[in-house]
This record gives structure tokens, sequence and C-alpha cells, in this order.
């Protein structure tokens, strides 16, 4: 009764039991890929004239609720969801299936040279869009040699 599929809740409960087995067994590391399917979101990057274009589904959250935090090479956007104080059977009501994820979800992006206080981040319904400008670089320098020929 009000299952939605056979691959729905059992894969995320599958992914979630992986990721605590073989980190125990092998590591953070090891486990982060599977960790990160289980409790994440979607995410979209573009590059585009000298910028990273980034879009982080996130419906539901508020924006005191989003961490975004730039420590160079490293983007980190940690959102938080406190779960809900439970329905008492006193008041009439029972849980029959509870399906929304509570706690922290947290995706971690290598993006070099960003000029960080350039920084803009907005949220508008659950589509949280960042424009990260990049630094401007120099790739190369065409060297003169003075004096005499």
């Amino acid at each position: 009764m009000f299952e939605q599929g056979p691959f729905g809740r059992q894969a995320e409960e599958m992914f979630s039991q992986i990721a605590k087995t073989f980190g125990d067994t092998f590591g953070e590391e090891f486990a982060a890929p599977f960790r990160e399917r289980a409790l994440s979101f979607r995410t979209d990057i573009h590059e585009d004239h000298g910028r990273y274009l980034l879009e982080a589904e996130l419906p539901g959250f508020r924006k005191e609720e989003i961490d975004i935090d730039y420590t160079a090479p490293h983007l980190t956007i940690r959102a938080v969801r406190q779960q809900a104080e439970p329905v008492s059977e006193e008041d009439g009501r029972r849980a029959i299936r509870s399906e929304r994820r509570y706690g922290e979800f947290v995706r971690r992006f290598y993006l070099e040279d960003v000029d960080r206080e350039g920084i803009r981040a907005q949220l508008k319904d659950g589509l949280l869009k960042l424009d990260i400008p990049k630094k401007e670089t120099t790739i190369s320098k065409r060297i003169l040699i003075e004096g005499e020929d």
C-alpha cells in the first residue's frame, strides 16, 4: 500500500546501507559516491564567458537553511533540513508513510581560479542559482629580450 515503485525508497535505503558498510570497511573516500547518491541534490554546471553558472535543485529549503562556502579550490553547498516534530497518536492521527528526507545534504565541487568576492547566489522556487566569476589569469606571456643585438 502506498508504494510508488520497486526501486524508489528501497534503492535509497540500499545506497545508504552500502555507504555505511563500505565506509566502515574501506574508509570514507571509498563510500563517498554511495553517500552522495543517498543524501544529495541534483545540479547543473555551465561555463560561459569567464564564469561558471551553477543551478542546484533544493525544493522546500529556505535560504537560512543553505550554506555556501568557497575555500579554494572547492565550492561546498550544504543544506540542512530539521525533522518536524512527529504527530502523536493522541491527536487522532498516525503516520502511515513518511518519505521526506531530513538531515544534511552536501555537494562539493572542484573549481579553480574563482573570484570568491564576486560569487552571487539567488534562491527562487526551490532552485539555487550561483554566478561564479573566474579570476583573470594570463595563460602565457611573451617576454622580450632587452639589450643590444
